[in-house]
C-alpha cells in the first residue's frame, strides 16, 4: 500500500481555484489526487467518498477542504 501525504491549507497556499472542478459532479474542487495516469479533482464530498479506495493507488493527496470552514465564517 502506498503512503499518501496530506497537505493542509495552513502549510501551503491554496493551489486549487474556482476554475478547478470535481471530476464526478462539476462542483468546485477542493481535493487533488495524483495517480499514475494523471490527476483527479474532487469536491469535498466526492473526495471523502473515494479517499479510502484511492489510498492504494494515489501518489499524493492534496486536501483544501478546510477552506470551506474558513469561507463559511467570513
Amino acid at each position: 500500500m502506498s503512503h499518501i501525504g496530506t497537505e493542509t491549507v495552513d502549510a501551503v497556499q491554496p493551489q486549487l481555484t474556482a476554475a478547478d472542478r470535481c471530476d464526478s459532479c462539476g462542483a468546485q474542487a477542493y481535493i487533488r489526487a495524483v495517480v499514475n495516469n494523471g490527476e483527479l479533482l474532487f469536491c469535498a464530498h466526492h473526495g471523502k467518498k473515494y479517499e479510502e479506495k484511492l489510498q492504494a493507488v494515489a501518489q499524493s493527496w492534496h486536501d483544501e477542504s478546510a477552506r470551506l470552514l474558513e469561507e463559511s465564517r467570513a
